[in-house]
């Protein structure tokens, strides 16, 4: 919080080279919120930039009440939220018919990359390959809402409070989303196995 306190005031300051600092820190916080809500690669790009030149000019309104983290992904949430309700996209729809270009997929850490750990041979890479396409291609058709969540908390590894304080959400409602998007992707990942047993 100290250093953050004194980028911040360096910042204020005009000292550009502390802005890029606080760019490079949090980068790929703003790009898990904003790739999981905004479909469109071209808008992902500008809505990216969007939070930060938020970021910048309400600097001076951070009260350091919560980590700095923490008020970045509001302002990255807030940000999307607003151009979703521009396009008229429910939050908790199933994004199924409104799958992002795969593109993107390439542009995040994969959350299972390390799902299973130490040295393996070729057959287990190509199992943890495809699973993990698997599970990447399937969280994209989970609702906004829950895919944010199960994002933060697994990638960014935030508390269910930070999680709330970002969305707006009370500790319980995160919970209750994130057991439910766990649920979704398990049922997901057991119907894909039974049917390739049936086809085997």
């Amino acid at each position: 919080m100290d250093e953050d306190r004194s980028l911040i005031q360096n910042i204020l300051n005009g000292d550009i080279q502390a802005y890029k600092t606080i760019v490079d820190r949090h980068q790929r916080l703003v790009a898990h919120v904003v790739f999981k809500l905004v479909s469109n690669p071209s808008d992902q790009q500008e809505m990216c930039q969007d939070v930060f030149v938020k970021v910048y000019e309400n600097l001076k309104s951070f009260k350091y009440e919560s980590k700095l983290s923490t008020w970045i992904a509001r302002i990255a949430y807030n940000t999307c939220l607003n151009y979703l309700q521009k396009k008229k996209v429910d939050l908790y729809e199933d994004a199924a018919m409104t799958h992002e270009d795969e593109s993107s997929e390439g542009r995040e850490m994969n959350f299972t990359e390390n799902i299973w750990g130490g040295s393996i041979g070729p057959d287990e890479k190509l199992m943890h390959g495809e699973l993990s396409g698997f599970l990447q291609e399937e969280i994209q058709t989970l609702p906004a809402q829950y895919k944010t969540i199960l994002t933060l908390y697994h990638m960014d590894e935030m508390s269910y409070e930070e999680i709330g304080n970002i969305l707006n959400l009370p500790e319980g409602t995160v919970k209750s989303y994130l057991f439910r998007a766990r649920k979704m992707l398990k049922e997901k990942l057991l119907a894909k196995y039974k049917t390739e047993e049936l086809l085997s």
